[in-house]
């Protein structure tokens, strides 16, 4: 087919295309798609490819009788879709270049690639060029922002392509399977660019049985950004010391640096007064703390202790541990068979004899996410103290003590994307002071004589002896990094991730998802037919993916649903749809292998 016949069909001549595409990449607006009106400098007719009811260039017929494209007519001229990139290769910042990725499973294994187009090569796409761009899996990687600010946006193109004529979402085209697309495919436009984000994790470099790692082990840990690292290296290497005692400058750093990062985790949680911060190893330590100094003092023979069936062991024993010395009762609120904490049945436990409700916000084994603030206010009306465990809960969603008005919280650093061995028990100042010490010794005293001590108020009354304090800051350059992308950012990207595994999982044959709450956090708790949970992990850890498999510390809450374990990918915002194909393939070939009967 000739220039002249493309020109009769209305398609412009490759200088024409490259006139076009020029124009359109140095006039790309910097708001998300769907704002009205077209951006200034686009040529007449061309706007964001994510409306379909204004004509462009790119534009693809309706199906019908008539051709789709200028290559279902025998043109021969629409080139063939560039080489991959090798695995884990980043291309440069936008200089004219389009990065994409794409959906890699049919091709490579699952393995994320990186397809790069050359506007001033691009042709009309072919049938299965378009379906392949129609399969897009992750979001698109966006450049850096331009000077100004303001970053253009990229993941126009995915959502434009899935709303073109005759080639809506769900619809199959001829020759191609019928796929699931992309929550970025369906016109989500990620307020979250994971690629660029994926950058700042050293780890995800890493390669695992020859495979690059996937990393869906997040509800266990997860990984540091290189910006915390550094903060790490930079204190052992510039202000190494003890704090609060002495006059030196290295402790002076050290002591700044560590309040400031305090005073970082007061405002993460909407504290009232850095006071109300105590740095403890962890979540484990921190309800501990609650339990044997709060609960020995306050707690006593006939009282009531109320946790939920979702807890995590540590919210369990303490509490276990407690009333054995003291005898009181541990009640517990059922839930339903979605994993969902039943109301109705908390409000029949709540009476005058209950004196501590402590419960997860979210489930570390279903994802599911508790009513808390509700749990909350049902148990003050009991006259009862209430703790939140937001070890699961602080990396998804916004923290707000004042808000909950929970009587205390706790979270662990390294299920922010900080470093182990730290932690936070946030408790309201007046309760922390008329607790009394769990531990004893240097740090947390105003005088001591061998007939009497007096202790500091919080927090320093339950900081005792030298603390974790380079973990402490790099906590706070964690919290620095999560406030930067913005939680509630962070929050919908991990949802439309949750939905979309939620979505492919479901498809796995023999598969059953456990904890189906309609509220969940980033977990994906699951049994697969004939395989033991750990030859599942095995056969997943092969292609390079981590999950946990196992009881995960919450016995009771899988018993409620007659397993003993189950096999649980867990996201963040770091894993894209891509490495969930990876899985879902993954599954589906074990799946269809020769099942185990145990």
């Amino acid at each position: 087919m000739s220039t002249s016949d493309l020109a009769g069909l209305g398609v412009p001549d490759a200088q024409a295309l490259a006139q076009l595409a020029n124009q359109f990449f140095s006039a790309l607006p910097g708001s998300a798609p769907g704002g009205a009106g077209v951006p200034a400098g686009l040529p007449p007719g061309l706007s964001h490819l994510s409306s379909p009811t204004v004509a462009h260039p790119f534009a693809v017929p309706p199906v019908s009788n008539a051709p789709v494209s200028p290559a279902s007519s025998g043109y021969e001229g629409v080139p063939a879709l560039p080489p991959v990139a090798a695995p884990g290769q980043v291309p440069p910042s936008f200089a004219g270049d389009l990065p994409l990725d794409v959906n890699p499973a049919s091709r490579t294994g699952g393995v994320q690639p990186i397809l790069t187009l050359n506007p001033l090569d691009w042709g009309l796409p072919s049938d299965a060029e378009l379906s392949e761009m129609l399969a897009l899996r992750s979001p698109s990687r966006a450049p850096q922002a331009a000077p100004g600010g303001a970053t253009p946006s990229f993941y126009f193109l995915a959502a434009g392509l899935s709303g073109l004529a005759g080639h809506a979402p769900g619809v199959q085209v001829p020759g191609q399977a019928a796929q699931p697309l992309s929550p970025q495919a369906q016109g989500f436009a990620p307020p979250v660019d994971v690629n660029l984000v994926r950058r700042d994790f050293p780890v995800l470099n890493e390669r695992v049985n020859g495979k690059p790692l996937i990393w869906l082990d997040n509800a266990a840990t997860t990984h540091k950004p290189q910006s915390v690292i550094d903060r790490i290296a930079y204190f052992y290497a510039h202000e190494n010391s003890n704090i609060h005692r002495a006059a030196h400058e290295l402790a002076a750093r050290a002591t700044d640096a560590y309040e400031a990062a305090r005073e970082k985790v007061r405002d993460f949680v909407n504290a009232r007064s850095v006071n109300e911060i105590v740095f403890v190893r962890g979540t484990t330590e921190a309800i501990n703390l609650v339990a044997k100094s709060w609960g020995e003092a306050n707690i006593g023979a006939g009282d009531e202790i109320i946790v939920s069936h979702l807890e995590h062991h540590a919210n369990i024993v303490p509490w276990q541990q407690l009333c054995a010395r003291t005898g009181a009762k541990l009640r517990v609120i059922p839930v339903d068979d979605d994993g969902q904490v039943r109301l109705d049945e908390y409000a029949k436990l709540l009476n005058a004899r209950t004196k501590l409700v402590s419960f997860t916000q979210v489930s570390n084994a279903l994802g599911t996410v508790t009513p808390a603030k509700q749990i909350v206010a049902m148990a003050h009306s009991a006259g009862a103290k209430v703790l939140v465990d937001g070890a699961q809960s602080v990396s998804h969603l916004r923290a707000d003590v004042i808000d909950l008005d929970c009587d205390w919280f706790v979270f662990s650093g390294h299920k922010v994307f900080g470093p182990t061995g730290i932690g936070v028990l946030y408790g309201k100042e007046a309760l922390l002071n008329e607790t009394p010490p769990w531990q004893g010794g240097g740090n947390m005293i105003k005088d001591v004589t061998f007939e009497h001590t007096d202790y500091h108020d919080a927090p320093g009354r339950f900081e005792a002896g030298t603390g974790n304090i380079a973990d402490a800051v790099g906590l706070g350059a964690a919290i620095d990094y999560v406030q930067k992308l913005g939680i509630e950012n962070i929050a919908a990207y991990e949802h439309q991730l949750l939905l979309y595994g939620t979505r492919l999982l479901q498809d796995v044959p023999g598969l059953k998802l456990i904890g189906t709450a309609p509220d969940k956090a980033a977990v994906l708790s699951f049994t697969l037919q004939g395989f033991k949970t750990e030859e599942v992990g095995a056969a997943l850890n092969k292609e390079g993916i981590a999950v946990r498999s196992g009881h995960h510390c919450a016995q009771p809450i899988l018993r409620r649903f007659g397993l003993e374990a189950t096999v649980r990918p867990s996201l963040a915002f770091y894993n894209t749809c891509a490495e969930i194909d990876t899985l879902v393939a993954t599954l589906h070939k074990l799946s269809s292998s020769q099942r185990r009967v145990y």
